[in-house]
């Protein structure tokens, strides 16, 4: 039969709490278990989140019992697997138990160093946010400038331009172009075309005889 440590849900609907178990792996999760070893709150208001009988952990764990991912962290954070190292070291004669239980005092003495540091830290900063940098953050000022400033309209370019510039452009000519254009002839043109003769032309002409050629022919 293979046992496990791992943990069972009790609790109510998103408020989970779990007991840590030594379990047959083939029971349900919430199923029968052979020995409660504690408990765990993820979400505690206040205190520990563990509460682990650790000498019965041990021997469970020296008896061969396999703990899941979960529990596994648990166990590492209670310092139970680093007693199992130190008890499979006292077993194979490598260390003393004297070294052994020294060795142990000295990772939890380490350890209540490093949670009294971090509780000091949680209470000089209770809200947990980091300060912005003042590079990175806009003053009011700023953002009231951005929203009030005017868009560019193309209403106002026209308007910025002179009446000389807007007569200028090239989409239409100007009446001095219409007039000088070649497409129509203007009155000299017209009246020094030769197409018809003018009436200075046809007094002269040989066709008809004047009054004075008649009167000394």
């Amino acid at each position: 039969m293979a046992v496990k440590i791992r943990l069972k849900r009790r609790g109510r609907k998103k408020l989970a709490l779990y007991d840590v178990v030594v379990a047959d792996s083939r029971a349900p999760r919430d199923g029968a278990f052979i020995e409660k070893l504690g408990n765990y709150n993820p979400m505690p208001p206040s205190g520990t989140k563990v509460r682990l009988d650790g000498d019965r952990a041990l021997s469970w764990l020296l008896k061969g019992a396999q703990p899941t991912d979960t529990v596994r962290t648990l166990l590492s954070q209670e310092g139970v697997l680093l007693r199992k190292h130190l008890q499979e070291g006292v077993a194979k004669k490598a260390i003393t138990q004297a070294q052994a239980d020294k060795a142990f005092q000295k990772w939890e003495a380490e350890k209540e160093k490093k949670e009294a540091q971090k509780k000091s830290k949680l209470e000089a900063h209770p809200s947990g946010k980091k300060k912005a940098r003042p590079d990175t953050q806009a003053s009011p000022t700023q953002k009231e400038q951005k929203d009030t400033s005017p868009t560019s309209d193309p209403q106002d370019k026209i308007d910025s331009k002179g009446p000389s510039e807007v007569k200028g452009s090239g989409s239409e000519p100007t009446g001095s172009e219409v007039k000088g254009s070649g497409s129509e002839p203007t009155g000299s043109e017209v009246k020094g075309s030769g197409s018809e003769p003018t009436g200075s032309e046809v007094k002269g002409s040989g066709s008809e005889p004047t009054g004075s050629e008649v009167k000394g022919s």
